[in-house]
Formats: C-alpha cells, sequence, structure tokens
C-alpha cells in the first residue's frame, strides 16, 4: 500500500510518500509561503502556492515524477487536536471533516491547517480514502485523576477544559520501539518517554498506556520548550491582563517569546548549548531550568507508573543532544540512574541503550518516526474499511 503522508500547517505542507509493506519512504518534502507575499518587493506578488490546493500540484508533480504511473493508496493526515470523540484513527468523510473542525477552538494554530488540507486532498482526489491520525488520542486512557483539572465542573462539561495531551503518535511509537528494544511485550512496557524538540513533552506509560502527560489543554503546558513557557503560576496572566495586556498579548508571549527564546535569547537548542560551552551565562542558566523541570516530571512519572523500567529520549533534542540528556541524567541520580558518558555521545539512527550496567532504570534513545506510525494507522484504517461488510 502506497500511503501519501500529510502534516498540514497554516503556510507549509510537509508531506513523505511510504511503501508501508517495506516500511520504505519513496519521496518526501516541505512546501512553505503557502499564500504568503514576497516580503519585500511591494507589488504584492505570491512566491510559494496561492493555498493549499495550489500546494498539492507541486505535491502532485513530485510524487508522479518518483511513482510514475503507480497511483496512491491513500493518505494519512497528522491532526493535533482530537479533543473527547477520536480515540482512535478514522476514515475521514464529510461529518468527520466538519466534527474536527469544531475542535478548532482547542488547537487554534494546528486544526484548522488540518482541516484545509483534508479539504484540498477531496477535492483534488475525492476518491482517495483519507484518514484522521490524532495527537491526543493515545492519551485517552489517561485516568481521571489525572486529566481533571482542579477547576469548577462546568467548565468541562461546557467547554471541554480538561488534560488532553500531544504527541501521542511520536509517544506510542518509541514505547513500541523501547518495549521491543527491551524485550518485553507491548502490554508490559512500564516506562517514561521524553519527546524532546522545538516543542516537548514527556508521557509516564503504564502497562502500554498513557497514564499521564506533561501537555495538557494544549501543547503549552509543562515543560521548558524552544519558544513556549511550560508551567507558569496563572496568576501571572491575571496580572498581565490587568496591567493592561490583551490576550493576545498574552498569548504570543507564552507561545513565541518565552521558553529557551526567553532565557538564553535563541530557541535552538545546538546554538544553546555551544553559548553555555563558550560561558555564556544565560545560556547555562536556559539549560539549567530545562533540564530540572524536565528531570521533575521524570521523577513524578516514575511514581504514576509504579516504577518506571525505562527511560526513553526521543525527537530532535533528545535523538541528539548528548549534553542535554547528560545535564538531565546528572539529577536523577536518585532514581540510580547513571549514563554511560561514551554511550551517550555515541549518534546512531537505531535504538540504543545509553546507560551504564549498573544503572537501575535503563535510558534509552529511540528515534521517532511520526510519519511511519501515520501510515500504518492508516494503512491498517483503510484495509478494515475494505473487508468491512
Amino acid at each position: 500500500m502506497l500511503v501519501l503522508v500529510i502534516n498540514s500547517g497554516s503556510s507549509s505542507l510537509k508531506y513523505q510518500v511510504r511503501n508501508v509493506e517495506k516500511g520504505s519512504v519513496l519521496t518526501e518534502g516541505l512546501i512553505e509561503e503557502i499564500g504568503m507575499g514576497n516580503g519585500g518587493g511591494g507589488d504584492g506578488e505570491i512566491e510559494g502556492p496561492r493555498d493549499h490546493a495550489e500546494a498539492l500540484e507541486q505535491v502532485d508533480a513530485a510524487i508522479h515524477h518518483v511513482l510514475g504511473d503507480r497511483k496512491l493508496d491513500a493518505v494519512g493526515h497528522r491532526v493535533v487536536h482530537g479533543g473527547e470523540r477520536f480515540a482512535e484513527p478514522v476514515l475521514v468523510n464529510n461529518e468527520i471533516t466538519r466534527a474536527i473542525e469544531r475542535l478548532n477552538p482547542l488547537a487554534p494554530l494546528h486544526n484548522p491547517a488540518n482541516v484545509l488540507g483534508i479539504r484540498a486532498i477531496a477535492r483534488k482526489w475525492p476518491e482517495l480514502p483519507q484518514v484522521a491520525v490524532f495527537d491526543t488520542a493515545f492519551h485517552r486512557t489517561l485516568p481521571e485523576h489525572a486529566w481533571r483539572y482542579a477547576l469548577p465542573d462546568s467548565l468541562y462539561t461546557n467547554h471541554g477544559i480538561r488534560r488532553y495531551g500531544f504527541h501521542g503518535t511520536s509517544h506510542e511509537y518509541v514505547a513500541q520501539r523501547a518495549a521491543a528494544l527491551l524485550g518485553v511485550p507491548d502490554e508490559e512496557f512500564d516506562g517514561v518517554i521524553a519527546h524532546l524538540g522545538n516543542g516537548a513533552s514527556v508521557t509516564a506509560i503504564r502497562g502500554g498506556k498513557s497514564v499521564d502527560t506533561s501537555m495538557g489543554f494544549t501543547p503549552l503546558e509543562g515543560l521548558v520548550m524552544g519558544t513556549r513557557s511550560g508551567d507558569v503560576d496563572p496568576s501571572i496572566l491575571v496580572f498581565l491582563a490587568r496591567a493592561g495586556w490583551s490576550t493576545e498579548d498574552i498569548d504570543s508571549m507564552l507561545n513565541r517569546e518565552s521558553g529557551l527564546r526567553a532565557l538564553a535569547g535563541n530557541n535552538d537548542m545546538r546554538s544553546v548549548v555551544e553559548a553555555a560551552e563558550s560561558g555564556d551565562a544565560k545560556a547555562a542558566m536556559a539549560l539549567a531550568v530545562a533540564s530540572y523541570r524536565l528531570a521533575k516530571y521524570i521523577g513524578g512519572y516514575h511514581v504514576a507508573v509504579g516504577g518506571a523500567k525505562a527511560l526513553v529520549f526521543t525527537a530532535g533534542i533528545g535523538e541528539n543532544s548528548h549534553q542535554f540528556r547528560a545535564l538531565v541524567g546528572e539529577r536523577l541520580g536518585a532514581l540510580g540512574i547513571e549514563l554511560d558518558a561514551g554511550l551517550n555521545r555515541e549518534r546512531s539512527k537505531e535504538p540504543r541503550v545509553i546507560s551504564t550496567g549498573g544503572s537501575d532504570i535503563p535510558v534509552l534513545v529511540v528515534p521517532t518516526d511520526e510519519e511511519r506510525a501515520i501510515a500504518e494507522a492508516t494503512a491498517a484504517v483503510v484495509e478494515r474499511s475494505w473487508v468491512a461488510p
């Protein structure tokens, strides 16, 4: 089965074509500046595609160049927010598309763009089955004591305010690969997974299921991220509002001007690490704040899973920054965790153990592959639809 995986942003479209049976990538790419002006010519010309439909024409041309007359079998979409309705991937139809659209207020930066991608595909290839794979779905197993906020019940019943969690596709994929590396069945895997990129989250996995996760109602809660603040005292926001800040000002500050960018002046972890190693005090403090926050979550989630059997690092920073992994590991001595300095510094695209033989909890690096997970989920849903009565 040939599956086109789509990750739509408001002004970008990332795509990948996979042969699911072989596990191979046939072609991939990123189209940016969708609907954006040239920013300097003053004549209003559009440099990139005018809309997602036009972007798909570019995708079609790139795919045809590689596949020739071979046809796609399905399209899988990454959809950030599935709310309480969607606990697993679903075959898309008009009603499902409208349901995803109704969740726009819960993920205003993501779901509208995801819907744009779905509608563009439906117009261009109306007969091609589409599947929505939700970032929140893996976290639907959270117990109520983990997803509840201590707020009036009406906020949940009337507005859906609760912990949803994100990066679920990645966390589920990595949990399965980590279990395989350790030689335990998926349903017996108890561990803590740290998905660390420009957006970052940590999840407690017990019996192969998510039982707690750091991101909440939105992807803002939890860890220190590239430009997002993570946890803050909510009264700070009330204070700022009373001081005259608009909701747009507050939202922009929390999501785009905070995190590593606020602490170190740069949201790229590689640059922050280099600056810290060169003696930049602000960069060093940024790393200290971020590693301390993560270590606290890991300790708490060790309790949540009843004793973690593994700590797993994944995603861009988790897979590639041995310096940040070392900083986190140094804070986890109370859990009996001990990284092997040599193994930690090694670079590999394969899942591996980076802790010493004497570490009470094995520490793993497991590369994530969300596109593969989406493609496999898409193939499974479509195949079930083929055999359904």
